[in-house]
């Protein structure tokens, strides 16, 4: 489907912009009205309003569709089809061919077809599709039985399509919508994929997300002619999260969340799925995936102590081994609530990627010549526009260019480049030392003028002709007249007027092709009048067509390096002073390899590079843990600490020594034998399927023997891993705590493993009792159910009097909270040592928690306890005395004590999340406590008298859930 919806609103009332037609307002009543300035009448906009879908076919066939809204109604209650044959000269309206009372809704051009065209009517009224197969002369009308929400048209085979309904079921057809097929039925919005392969297998092969019966999501694939529960394939063992599947290229994406945090899994061409790794100290909270071009992954992952900026990732082949590319790169949210990253990939050269960078407040341009391994900040241009010099030096001054895409086909962004004309780039930019939004220039790289300003104000920039024809339109509200022409790349502009009378534009059209020199420019002439179609042709500019000696050679250089992606690349570029038309891409290219250096190659994944160039292992990683993931005869690629930049084209040179090489697996016993069920849950029902999952550190699941025995009297043997792929099922039919065991063996050792599940009937009760006497009670429960009694013991503390006390610490703390549960313990423990340290209070009568969420905060509590005389301190007034006693000291012991703190080196140590701490790791957790005690107790000493009441009870509820 061609065409972005644009919405817009009108006092209240929200409407859609996509293309115009000569009419705007066909009832006699809207003809006299007065417009506001978004294109709409001022007495009737909010009843009536138009939604135009114009779709560009090849050979001048135009084809537009109007529909006219009610608001009285709440529906649509016309649509109008009209098509031209001379790239918009002249329209026919085509409302008796596809019947005069057809309410249309939508319009689609197959991608692999432009001939055969697609038109759905609104489903309020009735649901059919109208089909022509001569570029929309000619239609033939089909009922549904089903309305359909959206289409997704196959790569390669014209008329195989997917159509999702509006109750989430998914259809297909082989003969272009004439017959169709139930798929699926609960299938995730926007979660269906045509098999992408690059060899091509499997063509018919369809991806999807569907809801299972008990609300959960699992990543089914299947033919597009055969879906049925026995031919489905669940390549993910397991439940996915909710609208996580992701099917591009040759990769698949899924996301699973455990114990709270996400963890990503690709699949490189169908091979079973893999945990995707990032660096250990990465804690990731949500990921986008950019590119999958040139068999890479371009990920964008957000931190959890980020909120308005990613970090760029890049990876291996397989899309598993991750290696940060560039740090806090910008964010925004989009207008549908999508996450849009400053990320622009500059096309027609291979490699070469512009991002905004966040430092210290301020945003800055980089760009990259080599995918990511480099970057570097744009220099600004060295004059104005008038000439006058810019005195702008790296690294202290430098351009910064807006990378919003549009999303709009009838609007150009903030940034523009073509495949058939590499090497210019055209943008809105900021001049030097200029930050505010209105300071807007447009700039243009290019071969000749190498980076320079061409507008004082923003304009849209369309590429006619292959590039050689720059038009130029000024961003404004106001009406307009003129464009600009340049045929040089932008560095001389010649003004042309378009109409003979001030037009507002609101879109340019210039399909069908970049090859030709017709653009439709639509808008209106003013508030009253309707809308206007205006054909500019410029042919009539050129006399001739390109020929040989109108050309020259062009070289890339990054910095004065030749040599970038590992080649050297001579593009062949019209010359200045000619002025002749290009017609089909002139801009071919030779390449010529270059010699394999140290620039052409990264560190791989695990290595960082230090001060002296060198790749060397990360403090957190082990260069022998990748022969964890073979097994006993096959080989693995022992990394040298560098990978060379995917479709990188050198050759020769460093290339050998840096080169990963293979090396023979070890043999290895198992190891970190795991089981756990498939939602990870110890708890399940009597009579319904349990799926559990074997995991395995080390070793191979595949060339071992698996014996599983499930407790119940009913054990199983497996030789291979095949068999478990989707997880082992099995139904308990009694209820009770079942020990299921696990053993893996090999020829080397063997290893097992213990799981318990709680097998148990639906069953919710609640008792509420309350306790007369304080002390240590122990509360038993048992639940009987025919033979089988289970039974649950808890001991609780019961006192009649104590005191709690809000914690609150500084901001500092929060930027290096995870908010784990395991930093939680950490922090609780180190408060309360500190605590007992400063004061000299037993520890028996200080307990601490840290709560979840953030701002971090705690709960401090100080309870009676039995001292060495015997005497139990019970009555609020000790607490009272214990609790001033406990404040007095820590205010004067904050005041004496002199910490130093660099909180850059705290991220590392506190992601390690094993149960021993290292010294250092404890310190520096110490110091922030410490700090933020200091800011508490400051605040808390000084409104103490009103801010610390006694909890104080004479009864105890509790409440028991089972």
């Amino acid at each position: 489907m061609t065409g972005v919806h644009a919405d817009r609103k009108c006092f209240g009332q929200p409407f859609s912009m996509l293309g115009v037609i000569q009419e705007l307002c066909s009832r006699k009543k809207c003809q006299m009205c007065v417009l506001c300035p978004l294109y709409c009448c001022l007495l009737c906009c909010c009843v009536y309003w138009k939604e135009i879908i114009t779709i560009v076919l090849f050979q001048g066939v135009i084809l537009i569709l109007t529909k006219l809204y009610d608001y009285n109604l709440g529906s649509i209650t016309e649509s109008s089809l009209w098509r031209s044959t001379d790239y918009g000269t002249t329209y026919e309206k085509l409302n008796d061919k596809v019947g005069l009372k057809t309410i249309l809704s939508y319009l689609y051009v197959c991608p692999t077809n432009k001939r055969k065209i697609m038109l759905l009517t609104d489903p309020e009224v009735e649901s059919s599709l109208l089909i022509s197969s001569d570029e929309g002369a000619t239609y033939q009308k089909y009922r549904l039985n089903f309305y359909i929400h959206s289409l997704l048209f196959h790569p390669k085979q014209e008329d195989w399509i997917l159509a999702y309904s509006q109750d989430q079921k998914l259809f297909s057809s082989v003969e272009f919508g004439r017959r169709w097929l139930l798929l699926h039925e609960g299938v995730t919005p926007n979660r269906f994929y045509w098999s992408m392969m690059g060899n091509g297998r499997e063509p018919d092969l369809v991806h999807l997300e569907a809801r299972t019966v008990d609300g959960h999501a699992q990543y089914i694939t299947c033919k597009m002619q055969n879906c049925s529960e026995a031919t489905r394939s669940k390549p993910f063992p397991g439940y996915i999260d909710h609208n996580s599947l992701i099917v591009q290229g040759d990769y698949v994406f899924v996301q699973l969340t455990s114990g709270g945090r996400p963890h990503y899994y690709v699949s490189y061409r169908r091979s079973p799925f893999a945990q995707m790794k990032l660096p250990k100290y990465s804690l990731p909270k949500d990921m986008h995936v950019i590119s999958t071009d040139e068999n890479q992954v371009f990920a964008a992952v957000q931190e959890w102590n980020q909120n308005d900026t990613y970090n760029l990732y890049i990876s291996d082949t397989r899309g598993v081994y991750f290696t940060l590319a560039l740090e806090n790169v910008k964010s925004s949210q989009g207008l549908e609530g999508n996450v849009m990253i400053d990320l622009y990939e500059v096309a027609g050269i291979k490699g070469m990627f512009l991002a905004n960078k966040k430092i210290d407040n301020q945003v800055k341009t980089f760009i990259t010549y080599n995918k990511g391994r480099d970057w570097s900040l744009l220099q600004a241009p060295h004059t104005d526009l008038r000439g006058n010099p810019i005195h702008c030096l790296l690294p202290y001054c430098s351009l910064h260019l807006h990378l919003k895409v549009s999303d709009n086909p009838y609007t150009s962004g903030n940034i523009a480049s073509r495949d058939t004309a590499p090497s210019i780039i055209v943008a809105s930019g900021m001049k030097p030392f200029k930050i505010a939004l209105f300071d807007v220039q447009t700039w243009t790289n290019s071969g000749v003028c190498g980076g320079c300003w061409i507008f004082e104000e923003e304009h849209s920039v369309l590429y006619l002709d292959q590039g050689g024809v720059l038009v130029a339109m000024k961003h404004t509200s106001l009406p307009i007249r003129h464009l600009w022409l340049s045929f040089d790349e932008g560095r001389s502009w010649s003004k042309y007027s378009f109409t003979s009378l001030p037009l507002f534009v609101d879109g340019v059209l210039g399909e069908p092709g970049e090859e030709t020199l017709i653009m439709t420019v639509f808008g209106h002439f003013s508030h009253r009048s309707e809308w206007q179609l205006v054909k500019v042709d410029y042919k009539s500019i050129f006399d001739r067509r390109c020929e040989e000696e109108d050309y020259r050679p062009w070289q890339l250089h990054s910095q004065g390096e030749a040599c970038i992606m590992g080649a050297k690349r001579i593009y062949r570029k019209r010359k200045s002073e000619k002025k002749c038309m290009q017609g089909k891409y002139a801009g071919a290219m030779t390449s010529e390899p270059c010699v394999c250096t140290e620039a052409d190659f990264d560190c791989d994944y695990g290595y960082e590079r230090h001060s002296n160039g060198q790749c060397l292992p990360a403090f957190w990683y082990n260069p022998s843990s990748l022969s964890k993931d073979c097994s006993l005869g096959q080989s693995y690629l022992n990394s040298t600490g560098y990978r060379k930049v995917v479709s990188n084209n050198c050759t020769d040179g460093v290339r050998e020594r840096y080169t990963a090489k293979p090396q023979q697996c070890p043999g290895k016993p198992p190891q970190g034998l795991r089981i756990l069920t498939a939602d990870g849950r110890l708890t399940a029902q009597q009579g319904l399927n349990v799926t559990f999952l074997v995991q395995l550190e080390e070793g191979d699941l595949q060339r071992s023997l698996i014996q599983v025995d499930f407790g119940d009297g009913i054990a199983v043997s497996y030789a291979n891993l095949s068999s478990t792929e989707d997880g082992i099922k099995h139904i308990y039919q009694n209820v009770g705590i079942f020990r299921v065991t696990v053993l893996v063996e090999n020829s080397l050792g063997s290893d097992s493993a213990v799981l318990y599940l709680h097998v148990t009937w639906p069953l919710l009760r609640s008792i509420t009792f309350t306790f007369s006497v304080e002390g240590m009670n122990t509360i038993t429960v048992q639940v009987s159910a025919g033979n089988t009694i289970l039974q649950d013991t808890k001991t609780i503390a019961v006192y009649e009097k104590f005191q709690s006390l809000r914690l609150s610490f500084s901001p500092n703390l929060d930027d290096y909270n995870p908010d784990i549960p395991e930093w939680r313990r950490d922090i609780s423990r180190v408060v309360k040592r500190a605590l007992v340290e400063a004061t000299g209070i037993s520890s028996k009568h200080v307990l601490v928690a840290v709560l979840p969420g953030l701002p971090t905060s705690a709960e401090l509590f100080i309870l009676p306890y039995q001292d060495a005389t015997g005497e139990k301190k019970r009555t609020a007034a000790n607490l009272e005395q214990v609790l001033c006693q406990l404040l007095g000291e820590v205010y004067v012991f904050h005041f004496r004590l002199q910490v130093a703190l660099t909180f850059s080196s705290l991220a590392a140590p506190l992601v390690d999340l094993t149960p021993s701490h290292s010294g250092s790791a404890m310190l520096m957790l110490l110091s922030v406590v410490f700090v933020g005690l200091a800011v508490f107790v400051i605040y808390k000493f000084k409104s103490l008298p009103s801010s610390h009441n006694p909890a104080q009870s004479s009864s105890h509820s509790l409440l028991l859930q089972h």
